[in-house]
């Protein structure tokens, strides 16, 4: 009986080893993201110790790296420093401001267009219009932003043209700080929803059309087909793209607000990924900028946890 223990490990470990041998290709594939990740991801990561240490290029003639630079009195001294930088809390408004009205207007959307691209009965026409809802999703902000200045351009925008023909008056869409941040949004759902779309309308075919089947012998229309079979089937991945949208609620994209920013409306615009822009590469405050990205990743990790912990709470799976 005591030599079956023993032997048990060297099984284990001969299976596992027939196995890599079986499958070596699908691990030879996983070298690339690997070394991506490892590269790009996780090797920069020793910089976040500029969050507590005084940013020096050379000590005493010599160069240094990131490991020899000395350490801030007291170590929180750059966080202090953030904390107390107005800037710093407007940036940190503005980021939940805009990001909430992202997820409140944004994330709805494409769950929208899902359900009523997946009730057209003409296939190519549904072809079409999904093909040209997430055309803007490969455009990059600064086209968005050119083609914003051709719509949304108080004197000789298409929009403005339009609203004056019809007798009322222009309407400083980005210069004007309220319409800025509706125009802001809007611009936001129409590049993401097409894209988003896709992952909604890929998790509805998973839905068995036996349940289809089975609501419409109880009568069900479309409408109640869309309530009671196709919104569950679909909702573990709402439940996970909600909470990874929650978990950027402090994050956000930098090319965004930067490429529709202008000085009329900074006071809206900037937000977090601007501000360390602002403070760690022209004001040159790395360890200030190193500071409050590390604060901002903290808090989106603990809405991650928090949303997710939420979400298996109220008997979903969540995203692990």
């Amino acid at each position: 009986m005591a030599a079956f223990p023993a032997k048990a490990p060297t099984l284990q470990k001969t299976g596992a080893l027939k196995y890599v041998k079986r499958y070596w290709t699908l691990y030879l594939l996983l070298l690339l993201p690997i070394a991506y990740f490892a590269l790009f991801r996780y090797f920069p990561m020793q910089y976040i110790q500029l969050a507590f240490k005084k940013y020096m290029i050379m000590i005493d003639g010599v160069k240094v790296n990131v490991w020899q630079m000395p350490w801030v009195d007291p170590w929180f001294d750059h966080f202090k420093t953030a904390f107390a930088n107005k800037d710093f809390w407007n940036a940190l408004k503005n980021t939940l401001i805009l990001n909430g009205l992202d997820l409140v207007v944004g994330f709805p959307a494409p769950i929208l267009l899902a359900l009523l691209l997946n009730e057209l009965t003409f296939k190519k026409f549904k072809r079409v219009t999904q093909t040209i809802a997430y055309m803007p999703h490969f455009l990059s902000w600064v086209i968005i932003y050119g083609l914003a200045l051709q719509l949304f351009a108080p004197s000789t925008g298409l929009v403005n043209d339009l609203i004056r023909a019809l007798g009322g008056g222009g309407i400083d869409f980005l210069n004007n700080k309220t319409w800025w941040v509706f125009t802001y949004v809007i611009l936001g759902v129409w590049q993401s929803i097409g894209w988003n779309t896709i992952i909604y309308l890929a998790a509805i075919t998973g839905i068995s059309p036996e349940l289809y089947e089975a609501a419409a012998v109880d009568g069900a229309g479309r409408f109640r087909k869309m309530w009671h079979v196709t919104l569950p089937g679909i909702r573990p991945t709402i439940v996970v793209l909600l909470i990874m949208q929650i978990g950027r609620i402090v994050g956000g994209d930098f090319d965004r607000p930067f490429a529709m920013t202008n000085k009329l409306v900074t006071d809206v615009s900037t937000v977090i990924p601007i501000f360390t822009y602002n403070y760690g590469i022209l004001a040159n405050k790395y360890g200030l900028a190193t500071a409050v990205g590390l604060f901002q990743s903290v808090v989106c990790v603990i809405f991650l946890l928090a949303s997710n912990k939420l979400a298996e709470k109220f008997g979903e799976r969540g995203i692990w």
